[in-house]
């Protein structure tokens, strides 16, 4: 009977592991990109540009229509939703990065199951062959 051989994959996962945001190497720029975009998507930072735009509605009103369509447009919506928006976007990405983390660890049990299971039909196999080669053979040879 031969050894039962694993796959390599199977030790090279173990090594390495799932790949997560931290292994990335960003540097300067990417870790300064990040400190803002976790500053600015907050709620509390919606708030506060809501706070901030509500400062200039009374003039927005006082110019007319035009004036607050405009502030309405390019005041309000792109300084609260910014915030709003990036908020969402984390928790996505939180959901997505637990969802890939549980999908590893799913692909992780189903290559250690399919190499028990290639072990065990090895193992099957080898004892079928002995077992034939035990009843085939001649009544003399049984004998011996």
């Amino acid at each position: 009977m031969s050894d039962h051989q694993p796959h390599p994959r199977i030790a090279e996962r173990e090594k390495v592991g799932p790949h997560t945001t931290g292994d990335e190497r960003i540097g300067f720029n990417g870790r300064f990109a990040i400190l803002i975009t976790n500053s600015v998507g907050t709620m509390w930072c919606a708030y506060a540009f809501a706070i901030l735009a509500l400062i200039s509605l009374p003039e927005a009103i006082k110019g007319g229509t035009a004036s607050l369509i405009a502030w309405i447009a390019q005041t309000f919506l792109q300084l609260v939703l910014l915030s709003v928006i990036m908020v969402g976007q984390k928790v996505s990405a939180a959901a997505s990065d637990k969802q890939a983390l549980q999908t590893y660890m799913d692909a992780e049990a189903l290559l250690k199951i399919q190499d028990d299971v290639h072990r065990l039909i090895k193992i099957n196999n080898d004892l079928t062959a002995q077992i034939h080669e035990a009843v085939t053979r001649t009544p003399a040879a049984r004998s011996r």
